[in-house]
Formats: structure tokens, sequence, C-alpha cells
């Protein structure tokens, strides 16, 4: 079973991929950006706000699907700058009740003025 999952309170994708496919129990959420679904850009300048946004785009495409946080297996993390790393993850681990999920995060140079993009995987039985 392979299904496209999109909703409207996540932000539209703007090119050729869905917001998260569904493939049998796993869930594989595009990377987010801190776009704000209303207003189609980005709209936060600092990390923390980035991130903010970002999990709660996460978070509106899991449920979406029927998935919620505490079914995130593993993310991959991209910052503009590793010197961004701490105060990124205080902002999210807030999303995760100290259930975390496997985890890479790497330095990449990302698009415009966005500061964090993250791709999660979810699994339910």
């Amino acid at each position: 079973m392979r299904m496209p999952v999109f909703t409207e309170k996540a932000p539209k994708p703007v090119g050729p991929y869905n917001q998260a496919v569904l493939a049998d129990k796993f869930l594989f959420l595009s990377g987010q950006l801190a776009i704000s679904p209303t207003e189609g850009k980005i709209v936060a300048e600092n990390i923390t706000l980035q991130t903010r946004q970002v999990m709660e785009n996460i978070k509106a495409i899991l449920e979406a699907a029927g998935y919620s946080m505490k079914n995130v297996v593993q993310s991959t993390v991209y910052l503009s700058s590793i010197a961004l790393f701490e105060e990124f993850n205080v902002e999210y681990s807030r999303y995760f009740d100290g259930e975390f999920p496997a985890r890479a995060t790497i330095g990449a140079e990302l698009k415009g003025n966005a500061l964090v993009e993250i791709s999660v995987i979810a699994y339910k039985e």
C-alpha cells in the first residue's frame, strides 16, 4: 500500500513531491521548512521560532495520517549552521516527551532564509 498524505494545516509542496507518503505501516514525511501554512512563506527569523514552526508542520502532517509525534522513529535535521545546534535542540526536544527518535543532524545550505529543515519517518502498528 502506498498513499500520499496532504493537509491544509501544513505548507503546500513547492515542487514535485508530497507532504508525506504512507507505505504500509511507515509514514515518510518530506523535509519541512519553517513555512507558515497560511502565509506560504518563512515568517520566523530565529532558530527557536523556525524550529517550532517546522515541528508544528510535521505534527499537522502526522495527525492528518493518523499518526503522532510518539510514532516518529527517525528524523533527519539540516541546519544552516552547526552553531545553531544547541539552541535548536532545546526547542526540538519539547516535542518528544523524552522518547526521542533516532536522528542525524547535518550542516547544509538551505533555501532562502531557512535556518532548519527536518524530515521524519514514523511507524505505527
